[in-house]
């Protein structure tokens, strides 16, 4: 039966979350960062030193395979999964169709976030200072930028690369295509993650328990109060989602206009977010498990 007020396609979507539903998948130790490759779920286990690979849609495993040391960020290409290793100060190519290790890259000194931008992959050294613009044809790196003390969340505008910097409050605009850094604005307190909706730029800012919105150019447009230590955010086409690793829980917000619309159970310290098209995936940093919803 179609529940009331709502369309055919919200149903099909599953975004009728007063009734929201969550599921929970065991996963290696510590899972941190994740992404999405179009069928697959990758999942950075930091203490076990592995990717688990979950298939988006039940959960089955279809495979755990060793990487770097404590990773934490990952990112997808088209066509290989990039793990930034955080305490072995490199970074992880692995092939998405069966998870082969192909190489493994030199960065900076603790890579902690990765990206990529339709050509180059960007990793955020956070103790160097430095965001590394890497080719994915054997790994040159084509640009060393430095950023405010302490880069870890990326994001991709289309344009840009955006940097959030937590020791400084700040997140950095580089220009993808010539690695020029074209401003540093500030945002609300230790930002460690960050999102692009289309239109706005928001960071995850974990010690005052908030998100900021921003314009494309920089400015502040808003400021909104979501769960504990906000530690991980994604757009899912209509909403951001924000891991609270402090509440254990993930909040969603209106990306128009940053109405608080919900807060959901996740398990023991949610650490990042990705959206697989129909379903929002949170890891559970102290719980070694996936939350799907």
């Amino acid at each position: 039966m179609q529940a009331r007020g709502q369309t055919p396609g919200q149903i099909a979507i599953l975004r009728w979350y007063p009734a929201n539903r969550t599921v929970t998948f065991a996963t290696g130790k510590a899972p941190a960062g994740l992404a999405f490759d179009g069928t697959y779920v990758w999942i950075a286990n930091a203490y076990g030193n592995t990717v688990t690979r979950l298939r988006a849609s039940d959960g089955n495993l279809a495979g755990t395979y060793p990487v770097g040391d404590w990773p934490c960020g990952v990112a997808f290409d088209g066509a290989h999964i990039w793990v930034a290793n955080e305490t072995s100060n490199n970074i992880s190519e692995l092939r998405a169709s069966d998870g082969t290790l192909l190489a493994t890259y030199s960065t900076g000194v603790t890579p902690t976030g990765v990206a990529f931008d339709g050509s180059d992959i960007w990793v955020a050294n956070s103790s160097s200072g430095t965001v590394i613009k890497l080719s994915p044809a054997g790994g040159a790196i084509l640009a060393t930028v430095p950023v405010a003390y302490g880069p870890r969340g990326l994001a991709f505008d289309g344009a840009h690369i955006w940097v959030t910097s937590y020791g400084s409050n700040f997140v950095t605009k580089i220009r993808a295509s010539d690695a020029s850094v074209l401003g540093t604005y500030t945002v609300g307190a230790y930002p460690v993650a960050v999102a692009f909706d289309g239109s706005n730029i928001w960071t995850a800012n974990s010690r005052d328990n908030t998100v900021t919105r921003l314009s494309l150019a920089g400015a502040v447009i808003g400021t909104y109060t979501v769960g504990t230590q906000p530690y991980g955010l994604v757009y899912d086409g209509a909403n951001i989602w924000v891991a609270n690793a402090g509440s254990n829980n993930v909040t969603k917000l209106r990306a128009a206009d940053g109405r608080l619309l919900g807060a959901f159970p996740a398990g023991s310290q949610p650490w990042a977010a990705a959206f697989d098209g129909a379903n929002i995936w949170v890891t559970n940093f102290s719980s070694n498990t996936v939350s799907k919803m």
